[in-house]
């Protein structure tokens, strides 16, 4: 990675903050529909296998990531861009001493990583810290990951699957609720409100020590 372009790109962004209207009343608020539509712009890259698309998707993402480092850094007390990329090198250093130190490496590095993000931030449930604005299969899957990686005790399945059976089904099931007069998203929103209940009762339990 060339540094010297990563500056050049935020002295941009400086200069377009004090030079262009619309980039200079731009808010963090105004700017998430753009970070939504370039981060779905991203994932089509990658899907389409397009390297020359991906490099100039992942180029509109950091723009997005420069943009609110800029509109911080004005701000009173603020943060800028080298905050932003040391907080995440301390973090990404912190969070793997099997490499930056001397620890082995552990057998599970999914549980060990979401341990160690649980004891860094001081939560006691797998529930918090998932943001409420992921779609409901997104939350689904990250409340199971959780909870796997955290051995909460309820009961989930876990016969394996492939990749083309788990998208078939899905879409079988969706064909299906569809016919069936059933909105399919909001079934699986009150199915993971069903699965959230278990996990906080599975927590609960645990803390008051019962088998």
């Amino acid at each position: 990675m060339s540094l010297p372009q990563v500056e050049r790109l935020a002295e941009v962004m400086a200069r377009l903050r004090q030079a262009c209207p619309w980039d200079a009343q731009q808010t963090h608020r105004s700017l998430v529909q753009y970070l939504i539509e370039e981060t779905g712009e991203t994932i089509e890259a990658i899907e389409s296998g397009d390297r020359a698309h991906l490099r100039e998707e992942l180029g509109d993402l950091l723009l997005q990531v420069v943009f609110h480092a800029q509109i911080a850094a004005e701000a009173e007390p603020g943060f800028d861009l080298d905050d932003v990329a040391a907080g995440v090198a301390d973090k990404l250093i912190s969070r793997h001493p099997y490499v930056f130190a001397s620890e082995d490496v552990p057998t599970d590095l999914h549980g060990s990583w979401e341990q160690r993000k649980a004891r860094e931030k001081g939560r006691r449930s797998v529930l918090e810290g998932i943001p409420e604005q992921l779609s409901s299969l997104a939350r689904a899957n990250k409340i199971v990951s959780r909870a796997r990686s955290r051995q909460v005790a309820i009961e989930l399945p876990h016969e394996p699957v492939g990749e083309a059976q788990v998208g078939t089904e899905l879409l079988a099931l969706v064909a299906r609720a569809q016919a069936a007069g059933i909105d399919p998203d909001q079934a699986l929103r009150d199915a993971v409100r069903g699965l959230e209940g278990q996990v906080r009762a599975a927590e609960s339990a645990a803390d008051q020590g019962e088998p």
